[in-house]
């Protein structure tokens, strides 16, 4: 699959078949995660993968828009680590495009994802803290659902001619 093709296929997906992704395809993505650019080349972002069902199934006790994790395959926990250098000033933005290159890549192999957020809630945060007993300095930005996609989604067309703006506002 072409990039373009990617980014303009890629839908959160929430209906998954329940078959497994394999090793290879799940190390494909985490590597595509980890090109992703930093600020500063802090690289702060860390992976928590998750395959066990019954794992799965209790993070929807402490996230509430989770419920695709009764199906997917795996999910993975996008996390910044504080404890490097300057990572409270980029570790929103740095997690954001590991978590973007994680949906593209997904999607280049035939899978299915969906972003759910984790940071933007305290109430999620401390769950997802509580749940994988994290340490302190690691921050979890968010829950990312894979699996192989039971339903399709059309791509809507969304560029705005009005919210580019050139040279002035």
């Amino acid at each position: 699959m072409q990039l373009l093709d990617a980014i303009n296929k890629r839908r959160s997906i929430r209906q998954f078949t329940g078959q497994p992704i394999t090793d290879e395809q799940l190390q494909t993505i985490l590597n595509a995660a980890m090109m992703a650019p930093t600020g500063r080349n802090i690289q702060e972002w860390e992976f928590l993968v998750i395959k066990d069902k019954e794992t799965l199934l209790k993070i929807i006790e402490v996230h509430p828009y989770t419920q695709m994790l009764t199906e997917a395959a795996c999910a993975i926990i996008v996390c910044g680590n504080m404890q490097k250098d300057d990572a409270e000033s980029f570790w929103i933005g740095d997690c954001g495009a590991a978590s973007q290159n994680i949906l593209l890549t997904a999607t280049d192999l035939g899978l299915g994802s969906c972003w759910c957020g984790v940071q933007n809630s305290k109430e999620r945060t401390d769950g997802i803290r509580k749940l994988f007993n994290l340490p302190s300095h690691i921050m979890p930005f968010n829950v990312i659902a894979i699996g192989r996609p039971a339903e399709t989604r059309e791509t809507p067309q969304r560029f705005d001619s009005e919210k580019v703006h050139y040279e002035k506002w």
